[in-house]
């Protein structure tokens, strides 16, 4: 019995290899192949832009920018501001904030200077065994007190009128995903999310991707859909994330205001320059944050009611568009029947109830 057993154990194991080697199959030209690599998580891979209609660039939600105007451009300190809040504050950052700090440094470098040669070795082999001055010890106290309170003046009116907005116009929500943005208009039903444009000779792009062209914008801040806003209008954005803490900066405007997951934060802007503007996620919200661009374009309020119109929205008081009714059938037993058609009639005055108790 024993010699059976050994003698079944050993035809398994010589059988198991020539089993294995006659079910491997053999490599194909397909798994050799490297497949078109995923879309990542720059722009979502599923989107059909190719089936989009074309762009027309100028029309509105595509403008062309202004180079110069709303991105960068190499110059520096900070960006033409668009806003009121943003010319207020560059003005007092150049008018007030860089002379004080200039003179400051001045000063110092003076004393600095007097002190290396006045009290050097050479001049004063006897040093002075005086350890205070009553006189000088007030002076630098008081002299920085007063400097602090000078900026804070101005700086506490500046903060006042930034968190003080008038009644908005327009309502934004925007939210932050790892590694795009999503932004509704709840008042206009219009609701979409916004994806960085990729480079032609990005590996990852698909073919259903439309790949970034200079009147789309500068790369990496280039989107394929603008939030777009009205000329002269008080929009407030509502600004949130799902996952990580993101960061919606855009610097033409003077914002930069985190984005928390559970947590609703606001910031405004009123913008009277059309144009197109760009900003970015400034919050290291993972491995792609410099991947998802913001971009917005400012349009005067009758292209902003078009534009909203063509992503199927409605004004603020307008009721969206009805579907277009069905045509009739032809009367059937169970077309006839009261039960079916009851809640196919009675169902819009439903809804317009629970509208009004909204």
């Amino acid at each position: 019995m024993r010699l059976i057993g050994w003698a079944i154990a050993l035809a398994a194991a010589g059988l198991t290899p020539a089993a294995a080697n006659a079910q491997a199959p053999a490599p194909t030209t397909a798994a050799v192949t490297r497949a078109t690599p995923p879309a990542g998580t720059a722009q979502d891979a599923n989107k059909p832009d190719a089936a989009q209609p074309a762009i027309t660039y100028g029309s509105v939600g595509h403008v062309v920018p202004t180079p110069g105007v709303g991105e960068p451009d190499g110059r520096k300190g900070i960006q033409l501001q668009v806003t009121p809040i943003g010319e207020e504050a560059v003005g007092f950052h150049n008018n007030w904030l860089l002379p004080l700090c200039a003179i400051i440094s001045i000063f110092v470098l003076g004393l600095l200077l007097y002190a290396m040669v006045r009290f050097r070795r050479s001049a004063n082999p006897t040093p002075s065994r005086n350890s205070h001055n009553t006189a000088i010890e007030v002076i630098w106290t008081l002299v920085p007190v007063l400097i602090l309170v000078g900026i804070a003046i101005p700086s506490i009116g500046l903060l006042r009128r930034q968190y003080s907005p008038p009644p908005a116009d327009v309502t934004v929500k925007v939210t932050g995903h790892q590694w795009y943005w999503s932004y509704e208009l709840p008042d206009y039903g219009v609701s979409f999310d916004s994806y960085m444009l990729k480079e032609a000779s990005d590996p990852t792009r698909q073919a259903n991707q439309r790949a970034r062209t200079d009147q789309d914008g500068p790369p990496l801040l280039a989107v394929d859909e603008r939030l777009v806003i009205p000329q002269g209008k008080t929009v407030k954005f509502i600004v949130t994330a799902d996952d990580v803490i993101h960061s919606f900066a855009m610097p033409a405007f003077w914002i930069k205001q985190d984005a928390n997951p559970g947590q609703l934060h606001e910031t405004w802007a009123k913008v009277d320059r059309p144009g197109v503007y760009f900003g970015q996620c400034s919050e290291l919200c993972g491995a792609r944050h410099g991947f998802m661009p913001i971009a917005i374009e400012v349009t005067s309020p009758a292209q902003f009611a078009e534009w909203v119109a063509a992503k199927g929205g409605h004004l603020p008081g307008a009721q969206p568009a009805a579907a277009p009714a069905a045509a009739p059938a032809t009367a059937t037993p169970a077309a006839a029947t009261p039960a079916a058609a009851q809640p196919a009639t009675r169902q819009p005055a439903t809804n317009q109830a629970a509208t009004a108790q909204n």
